[in-house]
């Protein structure tokens, strides 16, 4: 557990570790340098209970940390959490259990709520429903390219599966959305839980809302790289289905690849346009690319609807032969 002045949090995250109804664990909590009292609090907690080690990051930022305590861990299974969240009671007992009844080669995820002392913004209430609902099945790797689909401190592994993905050498943020994706390249399943087991926790100093490294563009860099590193096949078209903020980023990065793309979108207003140095073509012109792969990158979620439809009528598979990027 990486802790970076999280002061106001961290009791109440630790009190929910503490109170696990399964006991058998260890907690290695990381202080990332902070100058409020978190390491005060992690030393007063851990003179209390010795299944908790504190450590004084030796580099810095959460990457490192995270590195850090893994390389001290001695648990079989292992799993993340994160200094300003509060764990379900039957956090870690739900998560084991699912592991041992599945086995290796799978990964125990549970669903999540985020909470905030003001009022919850409705994209965090939005994602957390959509990344429920994949949970519930099991079939998040169906939706990588959208957006982060492994709850970052609601997860857990064997300690043999994490090493084959690598576990923390990746120098990549965002750290949690780059574990996820070679998660999903070393051919690892999902266990479906219809449990609420990770409260997370919404407040203005969150990583993900402060840190560069959780800037929407380092997102659409990841996406790119391992979508060309396991998905794009050079014998086949690509098809970039969308102009807007999106769709521009992308085109940027795929050019920036050198990867050849035809553009297309419903935008009369920029259709026949060129944009980075690509002509922009009307989407009824798909039915030339039938036999091509496809992002789409249309954030509207009926346009959305509608784009899934026109693709499965031409007989075109999810994660075969198109890919959501948002």
């Amino acid at each position: 557990m990486p802790v970076k002045n999280a002061e106001p949090f961290l009791w109440q995250c630790l009190d929910s570790i503490i109170h696990q109804s399964y006991g058998n664990w260890e907690l290695l909590a990381v202080n990332d340098h902070s100058d409020d009292d978190s390491f005060e609090i992690l030393e007063n907690y851990s003179a209390k209970d010795k299944r908790i080690q504190v450590l004084q990051n030796t580099g810095k930022g959460i990457i490192p940390a995270l590195r850090l305590a893994y390389e001290k861990s001695k648990g079989k299974y292992i799993t993340r959490m994160d200094a300003d969240d509060i764990c379900k009671q039957n956090k870690l007992g739900v998560l084991l259990n699912n592991l041992l009844k599945y086995g290796r080669g799978h990964i125990a995820i549970g669903q999540v709520e985020y909470f905030s002392e003001n009022e919850l913004g409705e994209g965090y209430k939005k994602y957390a429903e959509w990344l429920n609902s994949l949970t519930a099945k099991g079939n998040n790797f169906e939706e990588i390219f959208k957006e982060c689909v492994i709850p970052s401190p609601c997860w857990m592994l064997h300690r043999a599966d994490l090493e084959k993905c690598g576990a923390f050498s990746s120098d990549q943020y965002p750290e949690d959305y780059d574990l996820c994706f070679r998660m999903y390249a070393a051919g690892l399943k999902c266990i479906p839980c219809n449990q609420t087991l990770h409260l997370w926790r919404d407040h203005p100093e969150r990583s993900s809302r402060n840190d560069p490294n959780y800037l929407d563009n380092h997102f659409s860099e990841l996406k790119i790289k391992y979508f060309l590193k396991s998905e794009n096949k050079s014998d086949r078209a690509l098809v970039l289905w969308g102009a807007g903020k999106r769709g521009k980023k992308l085109a940027v990065l795929l050019n920036a690849a050198h990867i050849d793309f035809h553009w297309i979108c419903n935008n009369p207003n920029k259709i026949g346009n060129e944009i980075y140095g690509q002509v922009i073509h009307d989407e009824s012109t798909f039915p030339k690319f039938q036999s091509s792969q496809v992002i789409v990158a249309v954030a509207n979620s009926i346009a959305q609807e509608n784009i899934r439809a026109k693709l499965q009528y031409s007989g075109m598979k999810n994660m075969k032969d198109y890919f959501f990027f948002c």
